[in-house]
């Protein structure tokens, strides 16, 4: 699944490919993964400019001047950039075409990314915008705000970084990578967590993450980033499908266990469940 140095890396790409061109037509082959009304989708892109792309998250913020388009990855999702009399894969289900006669791209296996026109001034209005919690870059992401977020929950800690309400952006890869940093086994309780750990994960979410996007993010199983971007990270990570593997610290076995339904890998050794 991409996670927030994936999206990054996949946001500055698009950046230098497609900034500035004009849309000409819109394309939409599976209509459900539109959130929008869709002949407003279809209406109102034409004549519109690629003025900026941001990002909130995982979400892709596609700046076309009085409206922003939103598109989340979801687990496969993948832009290309093509010429436009390229044949369609079928895997490709939202072609927005150029004035310039080349295509941006829309590509999902699994069919499960979403999309969606707003105007600009609804950004916030929109539920999964306004739920995010701060990114692990962020200033104000300091131990004590984490402490009070997690620190009176009963769920692994584990399953809170995965809470995109609380840390926005770290999905399960580099939850496993911030935990092992931290030195804390992936089950402890929030409850239990004590504010020290919390200034631990903080420091290691933002050096985990700025390491992940300076490597162009992490490829794993079917993801690569698009347009032919491919993320170097995996060669960095320490517990990450690492199942059966020497721990790079102390030596002993990594383990992969099962929390909250995902799959979680970690060194028993130097994430005791009794570490503080």
């Amino acid at each position: 699944m991409p996670e927030i140095a994936e999206v990054e890396t996949v946001r500055n790409t698009l950046k230098r490919m497609i900034l500035n061109k004009k849309i000409k037509e819109v394309n939409i082959i599976y209509s459900k993964m539109i959130e929008s009304d869709i002949d407003d989708f279809k209406n109102i892109l034409p004549g519109k400019t690629i003025m900026d792309i941001k990002r909130i998250g995982k979400w892709l913020i596609f700046d076309l001047g009085k409206y922003y388009l939103l598109s989340h990855l979801r687990m496969e999702g993948k832009y290309f950039v093509k010429k436009h009399d390229e044949e369609i894969n079928k895997h490709e289900h939202v072609i927005i075409t150029f004035t310039d006669n080349t295509d941006l791209r829309y590509h999902d296996t699994r069919k499960f990314g979403r999309m969606n026109l707003i105007k600009k001034e609804d950004l916030y209005k929109v539920e999964a915008i306004k739920k995010q919690g701060l990114e692990p870059t962020d200033k104000n992401l300091t131990a004590n705000y984490l402490y009070e977020k997690i620190h009176k929950k009963n769920l692994p800690i584990k399953t809170i970084l995965l809470d995109q309400t609380i840390i926005s952006g770290l999905g399960n890869i580099y939850a496993d990578e911030v935990l092992f940093s931290s030195k804390i086994n992936p089950l402890k309780k929030g409850k239990d967590i004590t504010l020290n750990e919390c200034e631990n994960i903080k420091v290691s979410s933002k050096k985990v993450i700025e390491e992940a996007i300076k490597c162009g993010g992490t490829t794993i199983r079917s993801y690569t980033s698009s347009l032919g971007v491919t993320g170097r990270f995996q060669q960095y990570l320490n517990v990450h499908k690492k199942e059966g593997e020497k721990c790079k610290n102390c030596g002993n076995i990594i383990k992969k266990i099962k929390v909250g339904g995902r799959s979680t890998y970690y060194c028993p050794n130097c994430q005791k469940e009794d570490m503080e």
